[in-house]
Protein backbone atom coordinates (compact mmCIF):
# COMPACT_ATOMS: atom_id res chain seq x y z
CA UNK A 1 0.00 0.00 0.00
CA UNK A 2 1.35 3.48 -0.86
CA UNK A 3 1.44 6.34 1.62
CA UNK A 4 -2.03 7.10 2.92
CA UNK A 5 -3.83 10.04 4.53
CA UNK A 6 -4.97 10.28 8.14
CA UNK A 7 -7.70 12.78 7.27
CA UNK A 8 -10.58 10.34 7.17
CA UNK A 9 -9.53 8.10 10.06
CA UNK A 10 -12.31 7.85 12.66
CA UNK A 11 -11.81 8.77 16.29
CA UNK A 12 -11.11 5.63 18.32
CA UNK A 13 -9.06 4.06 15.54
CA UNK A 14 -5.77 2.39 16.51
CA UNK A 15 -2.65 4.29 15.38
CA UNK A 16 0.79 2.75 15.87
CA UNK A 17 3.92 4.95 15.89
CA UNK A 18 7.26 3.40 14.93
CA UNK A 19 10.06 5.33 16.66
CA UNK A 20 7.65 6.71 19.26
CA UNK A 21 10.32 7.98 21.68
CA UNK A 22 11.69 10.55 19.25
CA UNK A 23 10.99 14.06 20.54
CA UNK A 24 8.50 14.92 17.80
CA UNK A 25 6.99 11.42 17.63
CA UNK A 26 6.25 11.33 21.36
CA UNK A 27 4.57 14.72 21.00
CA UNK A 28 2.46 13.54 18.07
CA UNK A 29 1.47 10.48 20.10
CA UNK A 30 0.11 12.80 22.78
CA UNK A 31 -1.73 14.98 20.25
CA UNK A 32 -3.40 11.94 18.69
CA UNK A 33 -4.39 10.42 22.03
CA UNK A 34 -5.86 13.79 23.00
CA UNK A 35 -8.02 13.54 19.86
CA UNK A 36 -9.50 10.22 20.87
CA UNK A 37 -7.33 7.73 19.00
CA UNK A 38 -5.93 4.55 20.53
CA UNK A 39 -2.15 5.04 20.38
CA UNK A 40 0.65 2.49 20.71
CA UNK A 41 4.27 2.68 19.65
CA UNK A 42 7.59 0.95 19.40
CA UNK A 43 11.19 1.98 19.94
CA UNK A 44 14.59 0.38 20.40
CA UNK A 45 15.96 2.47 23.27
CA UNK A 46 13.41 4.58 25.20
CA UNK A 47 14.90 7.17 27.57
CA UNK A 48 13.66 10.28 29.44
CA UNK A 49 12.17 12.78 29.12
CA UNK A 50 10.04 11.44 26.24
CA UNK A 51 9.73 7.90 27.60
CA UNK A 52 8.45 9.22 30.93
CA UNK A 53 6.07 11.61 29.16
CA UNK A 54 4.59 8.69 27.22
CA UNK A 55 4.29 6.60 30.39
CA UNK A 56 2.43 9.44 32.11
CA UNK A 57 0.00 9.51 29.18
CA UNK A 58 -0.63 5.78 29.50
CA UNK A 59 0.83 5.04 26.06
CA UNK A 60 2.39 1.60 25.72
CA UNK A 61 5.96 1.40 24.37
CA UNK A 62 6.85 -1.92 22.74
CA UNK A 63 10.55 -2.71 22.47
CA UNK A 64 12.52 -3.51 20.47
CA UNK A 65 11.31 -3.12 16.87
CA UNK A 66 9.89 -6.47 15.71
CA UNK A 67 7.19 -7.74 13.38
CA UNK A 68 5.11 -9.03 16.32
CA UNK A 69 4.46 -5.43 17.38
CA UNK A 70 1.95 -5.28 14.52
CA UNK A 71 0.09 -8.51 15.39
CA UNK A 72 -2.87 -6.40 16.56
CA UNK A 73 -3.10 -4.98 13.01
CA UNK A 74 -3.45 -1.26 13.79
CA UNK A 75 -5.69 0.83 11.54
CA UNK A 76 -2.83 3.15 10.65
CA UNK A 77 0.96 3.38 11.13
CA UNK A 78 3.07 6.53 11.42
CA UNK A 79 6.73 5.90 10.61
CA UNK A 80 9.52 7.90 12.27
CA UNK A 81 12.64 8.99 10.41
CA UNK A 82 14.83 6.64 12.48
CA UNK A 83 13.18 3.70 10.71
CA UNK A 84 14.89 2.23 7.63
CA UNK A 85 13.21 0.28 4.85
CA UNK A 86 15.03 -2.84 6.07
CA UNK A 87 13.60 -2.57 9.59
CA UNK A 88 11.79 -5.80 10.47
CA UNK A 89 8.71 -3.94 11.71
CA UNK A 90 8.58 -1.68 8.64
CA UNK A 91 8.73 -4.73 6.37
CA UNK A 92 5.88 -6.35 8.34
CA UNK A 93 3.83 -3.14 7.88
CA UNK A 94 4.27 -3.39 4.11
CA UNK A 95 3.55 -7.13 4.04
CA UNK A 96 0.34 -6.60 6.05
CA UNK A 97 -0.71 -3.85 3.63
CA UNK A 98 -1.28 -1.39 6.49
CA UNK A 99 -1.87 2.29 5.58
CA UNK A 100 0.99 4.51 6.67
CA UNK A 101 2.51 7.98 6.48
CA UNK A 102 5.30 10.06 8.04
CA UNK A 103 5.08 12.27 11.12
CA UNK A 104 5.38 15.56 9.17
CA UNK A 105 2.63 14.50 6.75
CA UNK A 106 0.35 13.67 9.68
CA UNK A 107 1.13 16.99 11.36
CA UNK A 108 0.47 19.03 8.24
CA UNK A 109 -2.74 17.25 7.24
CA UNK A 110 -4.48 16.76 10.57
CA UNK A 111 -3.00 18.97 13.28
CA UNK A 112 -1.89 22.16 11.49
CA UNK A 113 -4.47 21.93 8.69
CA UNK A 114 -5.58 25.49 7.75
CA UNK A 115 -4.43 27.21 10.94
CA UNK A 116 -1.94 30.06 11.19
CA UNK A 117 1.31 28.17 11.57
CA UNK A 118 4.46 29.51 13.18
CA UNK A 119 7.43 27.41 12.08
CA UNK A 120 10.69 27.85 13.99
CA UNK A 121 13.60 26.68 11.82
CA UNK A 122 17.39 26.79 11.97
CA UNK A 123 20.43 24.82 13.12
CA UNK A 124 20.33 26.14 16.69
CA UNK A 125 17.77 27.45 19.14
CA UNK A 126 14.67 25.81 17.65
CA UNK A 127 13.42 24.11 20.80
CA UNK A 128 13.92 27.09 23.09
CA UNK A 129 12.45 29.57 20.60
CA UNK A 130 9.44 27.34 19.86
CA UNK A 131 8.80 26.89 23.59
CA UNK A 132 9.09 30.62 24.24
CA UNK A 133 6.87 31.61 21.31
CA UNK A 134 4.25 29.08 22.45
CA UNK A 135 4.30 30.52 25.98
CA UNK A 136 4.05 34.10 24.66
CA UNK A 137 1.12 33.15 22.39
CA UNK A 138 -0.58 31.43 25.34
CA UNK A 139 -0.16 34.53 27.51
CA UNK A 140 -1.51 36.70 24.70
CA UNK A 141 -4.76 34.71 24.75
CA UNK A 142 -4.30 32.92 21.42
CA UNK A 143 -4.90 29.42 22.87
CA UNK A 144 -2.20 27.98 20.61
CA UNK A 145 -1.43 24.39 19.84
CA UNK A 146 2.22 23.41 19.65
CA UNK A 147 4.71 20.62 18.97
CA UNK A 148 8.17 21.05 20.46
CA UNK A 149 11.31 18.90 20.36
CA UNK A 150 11.64 19.12 24.12
CA UNK A 151 9.47 19.67 27.19
CA UNK A 152 8.88 23.33 28.13
CA UNK A 153 8.53 23.63 31.90
CA UNK A 154 5.67 26.15 31.66
CA UNK A 155 3.48 23.53 29.96
CA UNK A 156 5.00 20.30 31.40
CA UNK A 157 4.56 18.45 28.12
CA UNK A 158 5.89 18.85 24.59
CA UNK A 159 2.57 19.16 22.78
CA UNK A 160 -0.86 20.76 22.92
CA UNK A 161 -3.81 20.60 20.59
CA UNK A 162 -4.94 24.06 19.48
CA UNK A 163 -8.14 25.56 20.88
CA UNK A 164 -8.10 28.32 18.28
CA UNK A 165 -6.36 29.22 15.02
CA UNK A 166 -2.66 29.27 16.04
CA UNK A 167 -0.17 26.42 15.87
CA UNK A 168 3.53 26.72 16.78
CA UNK A 169 5.93 24.01 15.64
CA UNK A 170 9.64 23.25 15.66
CA UNK A 171 10.62 23.03 12.00
CA UNK A 172 13.40 20.47 11.71
CA UNK A 173 15.48 20.30 8.51
CA UNK A 174 16.14 16.58 9.06
CA UNK A 175 14.51 14.33 6.49
CA UNK A 176 10.95 13.08 6.87
CA UNK A 177 11.07 9.28 6.41
CA UNK A 178 12.79 6.62 4.34
CA UNK A 179 9.95 6.91 1.79
CA UNK A 180 9.79 10.74 1.85
CA UNK A 181 13.28 12.29 1.59
CA UNK A 182 12.49 15.98 2.12
CA UNK A 183 13.02 18.21 5.19
CA UNK A 184 10.27 17.86 7.79
CA UNK A 185 9.30 21.52 7.63
CA UNK A 186 8.19 21.13 3.99
CA UNK A 187 4.99 19.51 5.32
CA UNK A 188 4.27 22.11 8.01
CA UNK A 189 2.44 24.68 5.85
CA UNK A 190 4.74 27.49 7.00
CA UNK A 191 2.91 30.80 7.14
CA UNK A 192 5.01 32.63 9.75
CA UNK A 193 8.66 31.60 9.99
CA UNK A 194 11.55 32.30 12.36
CA UNK A 195 14.96 31.39 10.93
CA UNK A 196 17.48 31.32 13.79
CA UNK A 197 20.71 30.14 12.15
CA UNK A 198 22.09 28.04 9.30
CA UNK A 199 25.22 25.91 9.73
CA UNK A 200 26.34 22.54 8.47
CA UNK A 201 24.75 19.70 10.44
CA UNK A 202 23.22 16.24 9.93
CA UNK A 203 26.25 14.84 8.11
CA UNK A 204 24.42 11.51 7.78
CA UNK A 205 21.93 12.98 5.29
CA UNK A 206 23.48 16.20 3.93
CA UNK A 207 26.66 15.81 1.88
CA UNK A 208 27.81 19.41 2.33
CA UNK A 209 26.80 22.89 3.46
CA UNK A 210 25.31 23.72 0.05
CA UNK A 211 22.84 20.85 0.51
CA UNK A 212 21.86 22.20 3.93
CA UNK A 213 21.27 25.66 2.50
CA UNK A 214 19.20 24.18 -0.34
CA UNK A 215 16.78 22.80 2.27
CA UNK A 216 16.25 26.25 3.76
CA UNK A 217 15.83 27.81 0.31
CA UNK A 218 12.92 25.40 -0.12
CA UNK A 219 11.39 26.70 3.10
CA UNK A 220 11.59 30.32 1.92
CA UNK A 221 9.63 29.46 -1.22
CA UNK A 222 6.76 28.03 0.83
CA UNK A 223 5.99 31.17 2.85
CA UNK A 224 2.80 32.70 1.37
CA UNK A 225 2.52 36.37 0.41
CA UNK A 226 0.40 37.04 3.52
CA UNK A 227 2.99 35.34 5.75
CA UNK A 228 5.98 36.65 7.68
CA UNK A 229 9.67 35.92 8.11
CA UNK A 230 11.91 36.89 11.03
CA UNK A 231 15.55 35.95 10.45
CA UNK A 232 18.93 36.33 12.19
CA UNK A 233 20.46 39.20 10.25
CA UNK A 234 23.90 39.05 11.89
CA UNK A 235 24.72 35.94 9.87
CA UNK A 236 25.60 36.15 6.16
CA UNK A 237 24.23 32.69 5.30
CA UNK A 238 20.91 33.31 7.01
CA UNK A 239 20.58 36.73 5.30
CA UNK A 240 21.42 35.23 1.92
CA UNK A 241 18.72 32.56 2.31
CA UNK A 242 16.15 35.05 3.66
CA UNK A 243 16.72 37.34 0.66
CA UNK A 244 15.00 34.75 -1.56
CA UNK A 245 11.68 34.93 0.34
CA UNK A 246 9.29 36.89 -1.88
CA UNK A 247 7.12 38.38 0.85
CA UNK A 248 6.46 41.86 2.26
CA UNK A 249 6.64 41.07 5.99
CA UNK A 250 10.31 40.14 6.21
CA UNK A 251 12.44 41.46 9.08
CA UNK A 252 15.94 40.82 10.39
CA UNK A 253 16.85 40.59 14.06
CA UNK A 254 20.14 40.42 15.93
CA UNK A 255 22.56 42.22 18.22
CA UNK A 256 23.81 44.66 15.56
CA UNK A 257 22.05 47.97 14.98
CA UNK A 258 21.89 47.28 11.25
CA UNK A 259 18.98 44.85 11.86
CA UNK A 260 15.30 45.79 11.72
CA UNK A 261 14.92 44.47 15.27
CA UNK A 262 18.00 44.56 17.46
CA UNK A 263 18.64 43.80 21.11
CA UNK A 264 20.89 45.72 23.44
CA UNK A 265 22.01 43.56 26.37
CA UNK A 266 21.83 45.43 29.68
CA UNK A 267 23.42 44.64 33.07
CA UNK A 268 21.70 41.60 34.59
CA UNK A 269 19.35 42.01 37.56
CA UNK A 270 19.84 39.17 40.04
CA UNK A 271 19.26 35.92 38.16
CA UNK A 272 17.55 37.70 35.26
CA UNK A 273 19.09 38.74 31.95
CA UNK A 274 17.89 42.16 30.80
CA UNK A 275 17.74 43.40 27.21
CA UNK A 276 16.15 46.28 25.30
CA UNK A 277 14.66 45.69 21.85
CA UNK A 278 14.60 48.37 19.17
CA UNK A 279 12.67 48.36 15.89
CA UNK A 280 14.01 50.61 13.13
CA UNK A 281 16.10 52.25 15.90
CA UNK A 282 12.95 53.13 17.90
CA UNK A 283 12.72 51.54 21.35
CA UNK A 284 10.10 48.78 21.60
CA UNK A 285 10.56 47.96 25.29
CA UNK A 286 12.88 46.45 27.87
CA UNK A 287 12.53 42.75 28.66
CA UNK A 288 13.72 40.37 31.38
CA UNK A 289 14.27 36.63 31.24
CA UNK A 290 15.73 33.86 33.39
CA UNK A 291 17.56 32.56 30.29
CA UNK A 292 21.25 33.30 30.02
CA UNK A 293 23.73 33.79 27.19
CA UNK A 294 23.68 35.86 24.00
CA UNK A 295 22.16 33.02 21.96
CA UNK A 296 19.15 32.91 24.27
CA UNK A 297 18.81 36.70 24.08
CA UNK A 298 18.72 36.28 20.30
CA UNK A 299 16.02 33.60 20.63
CA UNK A 300 13.96 35.92 22.80
CA UNK A 301 14.46 38.84 20.39
CA UNK A 302 13.15 36.71 17.52
CA UNK A 303 10.00 36.00 19.55
CA UNK A 304 9.56 39.68 20.40
CA UNK A 305 9.91 40.51 16.69
CA UNK A 306 7.18 38.05 15.69
CA UNK A 307 4.94 39.36 18.50
CA UNK A 308 5.36 42.95 17.28
CA UNK A 309 4.64 41.94 13.67
CA UNK A 310 1.51 40.07 14.78
CA UNK A 311 0.45 43.04 16.96
CA UNK A 312 0.25 40.94 20.12
CA UNK A 313 -0.16 42.75 23.45
CA UNK A 314 3.29 43.95 24.49
CA UNK A 315 2.65 43.84 28.24
CA UNK A 316 1.55 40.21 27.92
CA UNK A 317 4.72 39.49 25.92
CA UNK A 318 6.88 41.05 28.66
CA UNK A 319 5.18 39.03 31.40
CA UNK A 320 5.54 35.81 29.39
CA UNK A 321 9.27 36.34 28.83
CA UNK A 322 9.85 37.06 32.51
CA UNK A 323 7.86 34.01 33.64
CA UNK A 324 9.34 31.60 31.08
CA UNK A 325 10.84 28.68 33.03
CA UNK A 326 12.95 27.18 30.25
CA UNK A 327 13.02 23.73 28.67
CA UNK A 328 14.03 20.37 30.06
CA UNK A 329 17.58 19.42 28.96
CA UNK A 330 18.35 23.03 27.94
CA UNK A 331 20.63 24.48 30.62
CA UNK A 332 18.39 22.63 33.08
CA UNK A 333 19.45 22.57 36.71
CA UNK A 334 19.11 18.97 37.92
CA UNK A 335 20.02 19.72 41.51
CA UNK A 336 22.95 20.42 43.81
CA UNK A 337 23.96 17.01 45.17
CA UNK A 338 26.82 17.18 47.66
CA UNK A 339 26.97 20.95 47.13
CA UNK A 340 27.87 20.57 43.42
CA UNK A 341 25.52 22.30 40.98
CA UNK A 342 24.53 19.89 38.17
CA UNK A 343 23.30 21.29 34.84
CA UNK A 344 22.21 19.32 31.79
CA UNK A 345 22.13 20.58 28.21
CA UNK A 346 21.24 19.07 24.83
CA UNK A 347 24.21 20.76 23.10
CA UNK A 348 25.96 18.57 20.54
CA UNK A 349 26.86 20.82 17.58
CA UNK A 350 30.21 22.59 18.23
CA UNK A 351 28.60 26.04 18.07
CA UNK A 352 26.01 25.03 20.65
CA UNK A 353 28.68 23.45 22.86
CA UNK A 354 30.82 26.60 22.71
CA UNK A 355 27.92 28.96 23.46
CA UNK A 356 26.57 26.78 26.27
CA UNK A 357 29.94 26.63 28.03
CA UNK A 358 30.38 30.39 27.52
CA UNK A 359 26.92 31.18 28.94
CA UNK A 360 27.26 28.90 31.98
CA UNK A 361 30.76 30.09 32.88
CA UNK A 362 29.64 33.72 32.52
CA UNK A 363 26.55 33.23 34.69
CA UNK A 364 28.36 31.28 37.42
CA UNK A 365 31.60 33.29 37.54
CA UNK A 366 32.49 32.11 41.06
CA UNK A 367 32.32 28.39 40.22
CA UNK A 368 34.77 25.99 38.63
CA UNK A 369 32.92 24.37 35.73
CA UNK A 370 33.52 20.76 34.69
CA UNK A 371 32.30 20.43 31.07
CA UNK A 372 31.31 16.84 30.21
CA UNK A 373 30.54 15.91 26.58
CA UNK A 374 29.29 12.79 24.84
CA UNK A 375 29.67 12.77 21.02
CA UNK A 376 26.37 11.07 20.24
CA UNK A 377 24.54 12.81 17.38
CA UNK A 378 24.93 11.52 13.83
CA UNK A 379 27.20 14.47 13.00
CA UNK A 380 29.26 14.63 16.21
CA UNK A 381 30.22 10.96 15.75
CA UNK A 382 31.81 11.88 12.42
CA UNK A 383 35.10 13.69 11.83
CA UNK A 384 33.54 16.65 9.97
CA UNK A 385 33.70 18.79 13.13
CA UNK A 386 36.92 17.28 14.56
CA UNK A 387 38.78 20.61 14.77
CA UNK A 388 35.64 22.67 15.49
CA UNK A 389 35.26 20.90 18.84
CA UNK A 390 38.77 22.04 19.80
CA UNK A 391 37.57 25.62 19.32
CA UNK A 392 34.34 24.83 21.19
CA UNK A 393 36.17 23.66 24.32
CA UNK A 394 39.19 25.96 24.29
CA UNK A 395 37.84 28.30 26.99
CA UNK A 396 36.37 25.58 29.23
CA UNK A 397 37.77 25.25 32.76
CA UNK A 398 37.97 21.45 32.94
CA UNK A 399 37.01 19.05 30.13
CA UNK A 400 35.77 15.44 30.30
CA UNK A 401 35.10 13.73 26.95
CA UNK A 402 33.41 10.35 26.48
CA UNK A 403 34.25 7.97 23.67
CA UNK A 404 31.91 8.58 20.72
CA UNK A 405 28.66 6.61 20.92
CA UNK A 406 28.17 3.60 18.59
CA UNK A 407 30.34 4.31 15.56
CA UNK A 408 29.93 0.80 14.18
CA UNK A 409 28.11 1.85 11.01
CA UNK A 410 30.48 4.75 10.27
CA UNK A 411 33.51 3.99 8.11
CA UNK A 412 36.75 4.11 10.08
CA UNK A 413 38.22 7.08 8.19
CA UNK A 414 35.01 9.09 8.76
CA UNK A 415 34.81 8.56 12.53
CA UNK A 416 35.21 11.37 15.05
CA UNK A 417 38.17 10.75 17.36
CA UNK A 418 37.75 11.62 21.04
CA UNK A 419 41.44 10.73 21.50
CA UNK A 420 42.49 13.32 18.91
CA UNK A 421 40.28 15.97 20.51
CA UNK A 422 41.88 15.34 23.91
CA UNK A 423 45.39 15.49 22.41
CA UNK A 424 44.63 18.81 20.70
CA UNK A 425 43.17 20.30 23.88
CA UNK A 426 46.12 19.12 26.00
CA UNK A 427 48.47 20.71 23.44
CA UNK A 428 46.64 23.99 24.10
CA UNK A 429 47.39 23.59 27.79
CA UNK A 430 43.85 22.57 28.72
CA UNK A 431 42.90 20.12 31.44
CA UNK A 432 41.16 17.47 29.34
CA UNK A 433 40.69 13.72 29.76
CA UNK A 434 39.10 10.86 27.82
CA UNK A 435 36.73 8.29 29.39
CA UNK A 436 35.51 4.91 28.19
CA UNK A 437 32.25 4.92 30.17
CA UNK A 438 29.79 7.06 32.10
CA UNK A 439 30.77 5.17 35.27
CA UNK A 440 34.40 6.27 34.84
CA UNK A 441 33.28 9.89 34.47
CA UNK A 442 31.10 9.69 37.60
CA UNK A 443 33.97 8.20 39.60
CA UNK A 444 36.43 10.88 38.49
CA UNK A 445 33.99 13.73 39.09
CA UNK A 446 33.33 12.39 42.56
CA UNK A 447 37.08 12.53 43.23
CA UNK A 448 37.76 15.91 41.61
CA UNK A 449 34.80 18.11 42.52
CA UNK A 450 34.19 19.96 45.76
CA UNK A 451 31.32 21.98 47.20
CA UNK A 452 30.70 25.10 45.14
CA UNK A 453 31.75 23.53 41.82
CA UNK A 454 29.50 23.07 38.76
CA UNK A 455 29.15 20.09 36.41
CA UNK A 456 27.77 20.78 32.93
CA UNK A 457 26.78 17.62 31.03
CA UNK A 458 26.16 17.89 27.28
CA UNK A 459 24.60 15.05 25.29
CA UNK A 460 21.61 14.60 22.99
CA UNK A 461 20.90 11.13 24.36
CA UNK A 462 20.65 9.06 27.52
CA UNK A 463 24.44 9.01 28.16
CA UNK A 464 24.16 5.64 29.93
CA UNK A 465 22.14 7.12 32.80
CA UNK A 466 24.98 9.41 33.90
CA UNK A 467 22.65 12.01 35.41
CA UNK A 468 21.07 9.80 38.07
CA UNK A 469 24.35 7.96 38.68
CA UNK A 470 26.08 11.26 39.37
CA UNK A 471 23.30 12.58 41.62
CA UNK A 472 23.31 9.37 43.68
CA UNK A 473 27.11 9.30 43.99
CA UNK A 474 27.48 12.95 44.98
CA UNK A 475 24.58 12.78 47.45
CA UNK A 476 26.22 9.85 49.23
CA UNK A 477 29.33 11.82 50.06
CA UNK A 478 27.19 14.50 51.79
Amino acid sequence: MPQASLKNLKSGSHIHLMGICGTAMASLAGLLKDRGYKVTGSDSNPYPPMSTQLESLGIQIQKPYRKENLDSKPDFVIVGNVISASNEEAQAMVNLNLPFCSLPQAMGEVIIAQRDSFVIAGTHGKTTTTSLLSWVAENCGLQPGFLIGGIPKNFSQSFKNPNANTFVIEGDEYDTAYFDKVPKFIHYKPKNVVLTSVEFDHADIYKDFAAVKAAFYMLMKLIPAAGSLVYWGDDVNVSEIASTAKIKNKFSYGLKETNDFYAQIEPSQGTKSVFTVYFKKEKVSQFKTEMTGSFNILNATAVVAQAVIQKWNLESVKKALESFSGVKRRQEILGEPGGVLLIEDFAHHPTAVKETIKAIQAKYKDKKVFSVFEPRSATSRRKVFQKDYVEAFKDAHEILIAQAFDQGKITEDDRFSSDELIADLVNLGKSAKLYKSADEIVSDLNAKTKKGDLILIMSNGGFDGIYQKLIKTLEQRG
